[in-house]
C-alpha cells in the first residue's frame, strides 16, 4: 500500500462564505458539494465556479479530481470561494509548470489573492452601519 498519489488541499474565502478545496490525480471530476459542476442549478454561479478549471486547458484538466466543500454566504459569496479554493490548489498541484500561476495572475488576479473586503457592523444607535436618523428642526 505504497501507492503514492498526489494530494493538494486549498482554501478560499469570500465574505462569510468559506471553501474546501481537494485536488488529486483523476479523470477529470469536478464536484462541489458532492454535486457535479455540470449539473449545479445556478447558471451564473457554476461559470464562475469553472472559471479557473476552463483556463488550464483540456490535458492538464484531464489529469485532476477537484472535491469542494463550500458553507456560508450567498450563492455568489460561496462560488467565488470556490473559485479562489481551486485556482490556488491547481496552481499548488501544477508547482512544477509556472504557466498555470502566470494565467490566473494575468486573467483575475483575485482567483490568487482573494478579496479583502468585508460587511460594516452595525453602529449603535443607528438603522444601518453608516445611516443616520433623519432630524426635523422645523
Amino acid at each position: 500500500m505504497s501507492e503514492s498519489r498526489k494530494l493538494v488541499i486549498s482554501s478560499g474565502k469570500r465574505k462569510t462564505a468559506i471553501a474546501r478545496a481537494i485536488i488529486r490525480e483523476g479523470r477529470g471530476r469536478f464536484r462541489v458539494n458532492g454535486v457535479p459542476i455540470e449539473i449545479w442549478p445556478i447558471e451564473i454561479a457554476r461559470l464562475k465556479m469553472i472559471e479557473p478549471y476552463l483556463l488550464i486547458g483540456e490535458e492538464l484538466r484531464s489529469r485532476i479530481d477537484i472535491d469542494v466543500r463550500v458553507e456560508g454566504g450567498g450563492y455568489m459569496g460561496q462560488a467565488e470561494a470556490v473559485r479562489i479554493a481551486v485556482a490556488r490548489g491547481i496552481s499548488k498541484f501544477y508547482d512544477d509548470i509556472p504557466e498555470v500561476r502566470k494565467i490566473y495572475r494575468e486573467y483575475d488576479r483575485v482567483m490568487l489573492a482573494g478579496d479583502p473586503r468585508r460587511t460594516e457592523p452595525e453602529k449603535w444607535m443607528r438603522y444601518s452601519a453608516r445611516r443616520f436618523r433623519q432630524k426635523s428642526y422645523r
